[in-house]
């Protein structure tokens, strides 16, 4: 599957997360601020080269009844720009609740407030890539009686 990038799009910051290089498992990479575009431009398109980031994830902010409203949109425009100024194929991944369920497992791992509110973006950024990494896994290979 190759390396692939999970961006967790906030107002003020984004969390990024990167897959191991078989697309297995994701990691908690950085936050970055969202703005300007010039700077986030130039940091995401030097991570892909780095990284050798073969795609890029964009979490899709669903209400709970399933429609879009006006962040899905925001989403869908951020995740045509990331395309462009990266040359990657992007997708969209429904990412609701990543946060909340972010939050819960560094409650539960002892992480201070203070560290949370510093860590949140990029662990939410991994918990989207990794939802995407199992769902789009390849099955494994069947297996029959020995030879």
């Amino acid at each position: 599957m190759g390396r692939t990038l999970g961006l967790d799009v906030g107002e003020r910051r984004i969390g990024v997360a990167l897959s191991d290089p078989t697309g297995t498992i994701a990691s908690p990479l950085t936050v970055m601020p969202a703005a300007p575009r010039t700077c986030l431009g130039g940091e995401l398109e030097r991570i892909c080269r780095e990284r050798e980031v073969e795609r890029i994830v964009v979490g899709l902010p669903v209400c709970l009844d399933g429609t879009e409203g006006s962040a899905a949109r925001q989403a869908r425009e951020f995740a045509r720009w990331v395309a462009d100024v990266t040359g990657r194929p992007v997708e969209l991944w429904d990412e609701r609740l990543t946060t909340a369920e972010a939050e819960r497992a560094m409650i539960a791992g002892g992480m201070r407030r203070d560290r949370r509110r510093e860590a949140i973006d990029k662990v939410a950024a991994q918990i989207l890539l990794q939802c995407y990494l199992d769902r789009h896994a390849a099955p494994p290979p069947e297996s029959g009686p020995p030879p």
